[in-house]
Order: C-alpha cells, then sequence, then structure tokens
C-alpha cells in the first residue's frame, strides 16, 4: 500500500499536482483522447460550449455551481468513449467591464473617458480584461473543469470579431438590420442605449398627481411623472368610455408651466379606462407605450429631455433635472389650482442593471434587428420551417423549442419563454460606449457602407456605436467552431473534420435561469439566421445559489463566498458535491460551510475506504471466485450503476451523487468494511479471498462512478490501481455501457 494513505486526505497539495497532471496529459482535448487510443475515432460526439464569463472580476458560487454540473457531464461522456468537447471562453461583457474601468479611473485620476480619449481607454480596458481573465481562468481551474484549453477563446478577440462583422453584413443584406428613429431605454448614468432585459424593476413609493392642464380643458389626467406633460401631444381615451366620446377630435391649445402645448383628443382602445381618471396625457417622445399610439395617430413627437436627464424647454424648467421639474410643475399645478389630487402609490422603477442609473425612454437614431420582418432561410433543419419559406427572427425562436427541436429543464421555464418571445419588440443592437465590438458601417457624406472590411477611398468615417454584448455572445456555439470560415453557405454544410462539422449542434447548454432570455433566446435567432438550425439540443437551467438563510449573495450582506477560498479551506471535490447533491434544475439553492464541510469529511472518508481495502488486498486474487453474498453484493453496486448512468442520462445529476454518497458512506463503510472484518479475521480463505476481489472490484468501479462529481480524490486513490491509465480516460463500468 501507497504510504500516502497513512495521513488524512491533503485536498490542498492533491489537487493543484492533478490538474497539472491532467493538463500534461492532453486528454482535455478530444483529438489527445483519439490518437491515444482512449476514443473511437468514429466514437459519437459530444458538446457543451462554457458560457463565457464576463472579464470584469471574479467568479462567484454561481459560477461554481454551473462548472460542477457541466464537468460532471463531460467527465462521464468522456469515460463512456464519445468525443467529449467542452470548449471554453470569456466574454468581454462591454457596458459591465468598461462601467468598472471608468469608475477605477474616475477615482484614481478624477478623468472620465473622456479626458482619455478612445484609444487611451481601450487600452486601459484591455489591460483590465487580460488581468480578470487570468484570475478567472484559475479559478475555473481550482474546480477542477476539464475543459480543452487549446480551443480556448474571447468574444472579442480577431476570429470572433470576424464572425460579428460577418453575421451584422448578412442580417443588414437580408434586411433584418435596420437604422431607425425610435424609443429606446436610456441610461442617463452610463450614458448609452441598453436592452429591456438590461433593465432592473424596482419597487418604490411615488406620487400619483391629478390636475387638468389649464382651467378650460375638459379633462383631467393622471401621471407620477408632470414633467413630462409639456411634451404632451394628445390625450387619449377609450373609444368606448362615455364620459369622453364628445371631445374625441378635439384639438386645444395652453401654456403649461411656461411652455406652448397643443393636444388632440383621440380615442385608443389600448387605453386603460379604470386606471387614474381614464384619460392618457400622451408623451410620444417619452413612453414606448406612447410612441405607439403617436404611430396610429400620425401625432408629432417633441423631444423635452435629453441625454443627461435634463429639460430642454425653454422657460423655468429649462436645464433642470426631471426630479426637480417635477416638483417645479406640481408647484405651478397648485398655484394655478389646475392640482385635483395628490395621492401616494407603489410603482416599479426602470433602473439600468448594472449601473443602477433611473431608465429615461428617449427617441435615437440606432440599430435595430427587425424580428418580425418575413424572410425565407436558404437552408433550414428547424421543426415546423421549411427552407425557401418565408418566416421570422420570432417565427424560429417559437418553433425552436418543441419536443422535437430543444427541450427545456425544468418544464415550466418554456413558458416563461414562450411569453417573452411573443411579447418581443424589435432588439436595439447598438450601444454608446467604446469597448466592443465596432458596428461595421462607415459613413462619407450622405454615403453609407455596409462590410466585414472598411470601404476603399478617402473620407470614410466608421459608426463611433458598438454592439451590444448579447449580439456577439448570441453567436457563441458556432463563432467558437469556426464559422464563418468553416462554412458553406450555399450547400449549407461545414468544412469536413471542422469542428463545426463534428460538434454541432451542441448537446446541452446549462447556465442559470435567469439568462433565458439575455443569451438563451438570442443564440436561438442567431444560430437559425446562420446556419438555419438549432445551437443545442437541450437547455439545463440551475437556479440561484443562495445563503443559508436563503438571502441572495451580495457584497452589501458580505455573504459572498468565494470559490477559490472555499476550495483552499476545503477542497474542489467538497465544493463540487455540496453544489450538487440537492440542486435540481431551475431551483435555488442554499449552500452554507457546513454543507461544504461535511462533503470535505466525505473525501475523506472514501480515502479511509481506499486505505482499508488496499491494506487487506495486497494479495488479492481479482480472479478468486465470488462467494454467494459477495456476488449479491457485486450486483448491488451493478444496479447501482445503472441508476447512476440512467440519472445521468435524464440529468438527474442531484441524484445520481446522492445515490453515490449515501452507498459510499452507508453502505460500503458503515456496513460492507465493517462486516470483512470479522471475515478477514476469520479461518475461511476462500471468504477471504472472495471477499478481497470483490472489495477491490468494488472500489475500483465506485471510483469510476464517482469521478464525475469528485475527480481530484478519485484520480489519486486510482493512481494505486492502476497507474498507467488516467481515471479521467478509462472506460465507464463496463456492465452498463450503452
Amino acid at each position: 500500500m501507497d504510504e500516502k494513505f497513512l495521513k488524512p486526505y491533503d485536498p490542498q497539495s492533491t489537487e493543484p499536482r492533478i490538474y497539472s497532471e491532467w493538463e500534461k496529459s492532453g486528454f482535455f482535448n478530444p483529438d489527445t483522447c483519439v490518437e491515444g487510443g482512449h476514443t473511437a475515432p468514429d466514437a459519437a460526439p459530444y458538446s457543451i460550449i462554457l458560457p463565457p464569463p464576463n472579464v470584469t472580476g471574479r467568479l462567484h458560487m454561481g459560477h461554481a455551481l454551473m462548472l460542477a454540473i457541466e464537468d460532471t457531464l463531460i467527465r462521464y461522456k468522456r469515460m463512456q468513449g464519445l468525443r467529449t468537447l467542452w470548449l471554453p471562453g470569456t466574454d468581454h461583457a462591454a457596458i459591465a467591464t468598461q462601467s468598472v474601468v471608468e469608475k477605477q479611473i474616475q477615482k484614481a485620476e478624477g478623468k472620465s473617458r473622456h479626458d482619455l480619449g478612445r484609444e487611451e481607454l481601450l487600452k486601459r480596458i484591455g489591460e483590465f480584461a487580460k488581468e480578470s481573465h487570468d484570475t478567472i481562468v484559475n479559478q475555473v481551474k481550482t474546480m477542477g473543469a476539464s475543459l480543452d484549453w487549446s480551443r480556448e477563446v474571447f468574444t472579442l478577440d480577431e476570429e470572433r470579431s470576424y464572425a460579428v462583422r460577418t453575421m451584422f453584413k448578412n442580417m443588414y443584406e437580408a434586411g433584418l438590420i435596420y437604422r431607425g428613429h425610435r424609443i429606446v431605454n436610456w441610461d442617463p448614468k452610463g450614458q448609452t442605449t441598453i436592452s429591456d432585459d438590461e433593465i432592473v424593476h424596482e419597487e418604490r413609493k411615488a406620487k400619483l398627481y391629478t390636475f387638468r392642464y389649464a382651467k378650460d380643458f375638459p379633462i383631467a389626467i393622471s401621471t407620477t411623472r408632470p414633467e413630462t406633460k409639456v411634451g404632451d401631444t394628445a390625450v387619449a381615451v377609450h373609444p368606448d368610455d362615455p364620459r369622453y366620446k364628445e371631445y374625441v377630435g378635439e384639438e386645444y391649445s395652453f401654456t403649461f408651466c411656461d411652455v406652448p402645448v397643443s393636444v388632440k383628443i383621440v380615442a385608443d382602445p389600448e387605453v386603460d379606462p379604470a386606471f387614474g381618471t381614464g384619460a392618457l396625457g400622451v408623451t410620444p417622445a417619452h413612453s414606448q407605450t406612447d410612441w405607439e399610439i403617436a404611430d396610429r395617430h400620425d401625432l408629432p413627437r417633441p423631444q423635452v429631455i435629453n441625454e443627461y436627464a435634463k429639460m430642454t424647454v425653454e422657460g423655468r424648467l429649462n436645464n433642470k433635472k426631471t426630479t426637480e421639474a417635477r416638483d417645479m410643475v406640481v408647484e405651478w399645478l397648485a398655484e394655478e389650482g389646475l392640482l385635483e389630487k395628490e395621492e401616494e402609490i407603489s410603482q416599479n422603477i426602470s433602473t439600468a442593471e448594472r449601473t443602477g442609473g433611473i431608465i429615461e425612454p428617449l427617441p435615437k437614431l440606432q440599430w435595430f434587428i427587425a424580428v418580425n420582418k418575413p424572410f425565407a432561410l436558404r437552408h433550414s433543419k428547424i421543426p415546423g420551417i421549411q427552407a425557401g419559406e418565408d418566416t421570422s427572427l420570432r417565427d424560429i425562436m417559437h418553433k425552436a423549442v418543441s419536443p422535437e427541436g430543444i427541450t427545456v429543464m425544468p418544464e415550466h421555464a418554456e413558458k416563461t419563454y414562450f411569453h417573452w418571445v411573443e411579447n418581443l419588440r424589435d432588439w436595439c443592437i447598438s450601444r454608446q460606449i467604446w469597448y466592443g465590438h465596432r458596428i461595421p458601417v462607415w459613413y462619407r457624406g450622405e454615403e453609407m457602407y455596409v462590410g466585414v472590411e472598411a470601404p476603399e477611398g478617402e473620407g470614410w468615417e466608421q459608426d463611433s456605436d458598438t454592439l451590444d454584448t448579447w449580439f456577439s455572445s448570441g453567436l457563441w456555439t458556432f463563432s467558437t467552431m469556426g464559422w464563418p470560415k468553416a462554412w458553406n453557405d450555399q450547400t449549407g454544410e461545414a468544412e469536413q473534420g471542422s469542428d463545426l462539422a463534428i460538434w454541432r449542434p451542441t448537446d446541452v447548454l446549462e447556465t442559470g435561469y435567469d439568462i433565458l432570455f439575455f443569451w438563451v433566446a438570442r443564440m436561438i435567432l442567431m444560430t437559425g439566421f446562420a446556419l438555419g438550425e438549432l445551437p443545442f439540443k437541450r437547455v439545463y437551467l440551475h437556479g440561484l445559489v443562495r445563503d443559508a438563510q436563503g438571502r441572495k449573495m451580495s457584497k452589501s450582506l458580505g455573504n459572498n463566498m468565494d470559490p477559490l477560498e472555499v476550495t483552499a479551506k476545503y477542497g474542489a471535490d467538497a465544493a463540487r458535491m455540496a453544489l450538487i447533491v440537492g440542486n435540481t434544475p431551475g431551483t435555488d439553492m442554499r449552500i452554507s460551510e457546513d454543507k461544504i464541510k461535511g462533503y470535505k469529511h466525505f473525501a475523506n472518508k472514501l480515502w479511509n475506504i481506499a486505505r482499508f481495502i488496499f491494506e487487506n488486498t495486497e494479495d488479492a486474487d481479482v480472479a478468486a471466485p465470488l462467494t454467494e453474498t459477495d456476488t449479491a453484493l457485486r450486483a448491488e453496486l451493478d444496479t447501482l450503476a445503472t441508476e447512476v448512468t440512467q440519472d445521468l442520462e435524464a440529468y438527474r445529476i442531484y441524484l445520481a451523487a446522492e445515490k453515490l454518497y449515501h452507498y459510499a458512506w452507508d453502505r460500503l463503510a458503515a456496513e460492507l468494511i465493517e462486516e470483512s472484518k470479522s471475515i478477514f479475521q476469520g479461518t475461511d480463505e476462500a471468504a477471504k479471498a472472495s471477499r478481497k476481489a470483490v472489495l477491490l472490484s468494488i472500489l475500483t468501479d465506485l471510483l469510476k462512478l464517482l469521478h464525475p462529481f469528485m475527480p481530484f480524490v478519485t484520480e489519486e486513490i486510482w493512481k494505486s490501481i492502476d497507474p498507467s491509465t488516467p481515471l479521467m480516460v478509462t472506460r465507464w463500468p463496463a456492465r452498463i455501457e450503452g
């Protein structure tokens, strides 16, 4: 027996050494597994693309959960003999990363991005992103993730940038990308547009004011934002509301808080007669709903608020912040005797996820993707969509998720997904920041050029905006595998032997349920357009990792758990098991140091089980005939192996881990080993030989079964069974294979 078993298991010294050995072996790379004879050249492929962590700092326990689940699946499939690819990468996370660096510069140097200039800021962000990337990769490796680092990519590297420019050009030529003057979500704090999905709604107390525009105006309106009423061009009422029928079509002009205003009374079915007075003051330039009413009734759209959330009208409100202007308007209404009622209500305020700024709907000239515009796919493998027939991006997203297409776990998330798709508006893809993929459009006077490369000739100036980060990460499952260079648009096939030919579509997209719309839906949209295919076969959504009291982890609560600190204290195997056991898809889970500590004890229990078996089986004959009892014990493990395999195939990962834990601790250690002690002390040589053989056999297969969940301790014990072949490429227990 190896002398290392005379000491307790030490994950701190073992895990870095084992990971280094795995990396040197090259077996994270499926091509090396084939070359080494561990995988057949024609074996079925299995692939997962790592959801790319943002280069904004460090990973948290939610990332650790993601890594634990995905590595479990990858190691299991690799041991089954599949050509298994787990492809790593990181995301430039444009708004988040630029925001972090800008704050650092402002704090340290008192300078803004405009003081530095575009080139210097991008240089600083690049340095920060590189440093952050290295920290993240170290954390990922510490968790034991068996990613193919030879294929690592970055959403902003040259190949991905080429893919993004190609996609933009293709979608523009298909008429799906357009430039338009529309209402967008403007973040005055971040000075950029953001998508609907990047808005966080915060419930806050607000005042609902009911008033008339002027003494002779016949209708009272209610609003929480009276300062915007200087931009009103209509009052909308429901067509069937008897209170206001006589006024429909009438026009009124008056001065409202120093500002000349003209409004028309219009009948619109979208108005809720039960809200407030049942009459809606229409401010087309500062509300998405009002913009759409203006479309239907051909109303003017004067803008009265600028990008800094300040009023642009003349008079007392000029250049005042919206909050200050609100108080001034209310004061004026009271003075004029126009204010009829003031009541406190709870209201959902739209804030920017990254900056916390209050969103200001503004009309801006931006780039959009049309989600409802008809177009035809040249090739289609999407269920319910035929090549050459009219479809739309919304239709692709809708039909892709189906029993014949993509399945979502948990199933109830599909309802949420479809609700989002049905309410989807055109996607604003331009951002007024400097870090990211610059929009591949150039202007010269009245000329405009859209292309993958800059146009020839003098005087061209590139669009200063960058693309929404989700545009580039929407290409993640195929841009990482060589699209567009390895793809033939004419045939709808990938270059033979390329990663794109072998590993698409990917088998599972495993990620948090909180980015179902941000990312998952957009990958379906982008892959459907570019390839006419599905990006993955299954979506597995994990829940949020919460603290022991069920609270969300945050800096303000001081309950954050750093995966590096956790693994340094208890080992990665313990952290992985604590995250996996009890974690069902789509359900938030609680984690505590006590739970992690419990699985550290389990790793040591495995170590002690191995020590006992090795101590007592040094002269074992593995071919010794088994007693009836030991034959039953072997069959019991075979049954467990079958159940574990079935659980993993059905993505019941938590259940498989729990069954193995209880077998190792409650059955093998507590019962079989205790029973074996008396057998080894007895005189029945046949029973001794049988028990030695069955214990070695059980340990051998138990290590294989546990390896995907606890790769480090199982690999270290395995060295004493077969030092010539790493456990990570040893075949899954043969009795239940296939």
